[in-house]
């Protein structure tokens, strides 16, 4: 059938169960936008600010684990875009952005709002690309959701100059897609499931780190299995927390930078570190000469760049992560390792994460949350401090529900992030927990929250500050304080302009009432928190420090008294310097 490049990508989004895209509309892209009249059972977002567009479509990927797909026009719509497309990649987030261009007879001319998005784009895509000829744009549209949702995920740029979208061509969509030299990993090899099902077999120490590939292998329930038949804690990065019910008994949280001190303390005391998924980032391992030195490391996953990028394993095991656990099941046999758990059980009792009494810092307040939403909400977060302390004490109980820039650390991410996620699952509560700073980055986006009454609640921390640069500056630059004091506007004249519900707190005995009455509220609304100005996020390792080196929090420790662990190099806050 002659159709026109607007109906072909319309037609693309529906064959792959698309039901929701969010963009911008421009002078390029009109023609995609007259066709999306004619498709109705996709729901266009129209955005504030693209990056916007981006951060939604990522938030509603890492909610589904479907492809997010957002929109933007030539020039500034699709350069406004790259900043959520570089998140995306560093998580490896599933995402098709599609960019209009300008005419393809006018490219290389500098015509009114041409940009090279795809050169741009390079080094922050797992692919991209230019349609010239409106004969490849089912076979490209077709790939871009086969390359983004497979492999390794991550986004995929279609740019589209603006005489293709009105071009007609009766070109069909593939039946299948292969493409030289890409084959996503599939099925492990035997040899190397048997070597790792020998290394636990033989492990008295172990511990499993599960990272976010558990999430997007959706190989949380081979997990649990192994986790619980092998009696071996589990520890989460950043990114992973979710795969692994935090209220469970062998369950430690969070390790590294600001992670709990259990998990932390029981890699370095290990003799075998069982990656899942996991990139052994910078945060997690701290000064990889130090990490989990009495340990031999394992090392499952689909990307054969991630082994001994970082850290060198002894073992490794390739493949698609949800397979490659399916198998080493099979082989484990159940074991239990009493007195390794009863160590774990003393460093969880000497060094518990503490919430002041009597006080309002940001810690009551992300305790308060998981409290009233018994760790059941699906929560998204800026980046900083609060995201640190949101890391820590909620409790998340179930998958796909914490959303948080781990590797670009982007500012202005929670709020659309969560906006996102409650279109992917409008039956779920959905917080934005988001800081002074961030908020202010993206908080136009209250009024498509208001447009389309997306019911998302935002816990905005508000202590006056860019909370972790002061709090570097006080650790590492004697605290000089430069141009971190962060003025806001009056939150509460804010809302009211755009007709968003507002509650203020600043008091310890107004928290679970403000919070169960924006939990209750049906609609946006915003939650400013009041809290105190200079709280630090505590356990902490450093910058350049190995994980031994970990400084526990004041408030657990005094300051004018070393705690000495064994062997371990833990000290109290009093102890950082420069």
């Amino acid at each position: 059938m002659n159709r026109s490049g607007a109906k072909i990508v319309m037609e693309a989004l529906v064959r792959e169960g698309v039901d929701t895209i969010f963009g911008y509309p421009g002078g390029v892209v009109l023609p995609l936008y007259d066709e999306m009249l004619n498709w109705p059972q996709v729901r266009h977002v129209l955005v504030r600010h693209e990056q916007c567009a981006a951060h939604m479509a990522d938030g509603y990927a890492r909610a589904t684990g479907k492809v997010g797909v957002c929109l933007a026009t030539s020039g500034p719509g699709a350069t406004n875009l790259v900043t959520g497309i570089a998140t995306a990649i560093m998580d490896g987030i599933p995402m098709v952005a599609i960019t209009g261009n300008v005419n393809s007879w006018a490219i290389g001319k500098d015509a009114f709002q041409e940009t090279d998005i795809q050169g741009i784009t390079i080094p922050i895509t797992k692919h991209n690309y230019l349609v010239t000829d409106i004969n490849e744009l089912p076979q490209v549209l077709a790939e871009a959701f086969y390359l983004a949702n497979s492999g390794r995920k991550g986004p995929v740029l279609v740019d589209i100059p603006k005489d293709v979208f009105t071009a007609m061509s009766e070109a069909p969509f593939p039946d299948t897609i292969v493409r030289r030299g890409y084959k996503p990993a599939g099925a492990p090899a035997r040899a190397e499931i048997e070597v790792a099902a020998r290394l636990i077999s033989e492990a008295q120490r172990p511990v499993i780190i599960a990272g976010a590939g558990i999430l997007h292998a959706q190989a949380m329930a081979e997990l649990l299995y192994l986790a619980e038949t092998t009696k071996i804690p589990v520890i989460n990065s950043l990114l992973g927390l979710g795969s692994f019910p935090r209220d469970h008994e062998l369950s430690l949280g969070m390790m590294g930078m600001h992670g709990e001190a259990a998990g932390t303390l029981a890699v370095q005391e290990a003799d075998l570190v069982i990656g899942l998924g996991n990139r052994f980032d910078d945060r997690l391992t701290g000064n990889t000469g130090g990490f989990a030195p009495k340990a031999k490391i394992l090392h499952f996953d689909l990307d054969p760049s991630e082994i001994g990028k970082t850290v060198n394993p002894v073992a490794w095991v390739l493949g698609d992560l949800k397979l490659s656990l399916g198998e080493l099941n099979k082989l484990i046999q159940p074991s239990e390792h009493p007195a390794w758990m009863a160590q774990i059980r003393v460093w969880q009792t000497q060094f518990p994460l503490i919430v002041p009494e009597g006080r309002f810092p940001t810690r009551t307040v992300l305790k308060g949350l998981n409290d009233v939403t018994h760790g059941n909400a699906i929560v998204a977060t800026d980046v900083g401090q609060h995201q640190m302390w949101t890391a820590q004490f909620y409790k998340m109980k179930k998958p796909m529900s914490w959303l948080s820039s781990g590797g670009l650390g982007t500012m202005g991410y929670g709020f659309p992030a969560a906006m996102g996620a409650k279109f992917a699952r409008p039956d779920e509560e959905v917080w934005a927990v988001v800081g002074d700073g961030g908020f202010q980055m993206t908080l136009q986006e209250l009024q498509t929250a208001v447009e389309y009454n997306c019911n998302v609640k935002i816990c905005l921390i508000n202590n006056g500050f860019l909370g972790m640069v002061r709090q570097w500056q006080e650790l590492f630059y004697d605290n000089r304080h430069s141009h971190v004091a962060m003025g806001s506007p009056d939150f509460c004249k804010l809302a009211d302009a755009y007709g968003v519900k507002f509650f203020r707190c600043s008091r310890l005995e107004d928290l679970e009432a403000t919070l169960k009455g924006a939990s209750d509220h049906v609609g946006p609304v915003l939650c400013e928190f009041v809290v105190e100005m200079e709280e630090n996020v505590f356990p902490m390792v450093g910058p350049g420090a190995t994980n031994s080196a970990l400084v526990m929090d004041p408030d657990l420790i005094p300051s004018e008294e070393a705690h000495q662990l064994g062997a371990f190099e833990t000290t109290h806050a009093g102890a950082v310097k420069s």
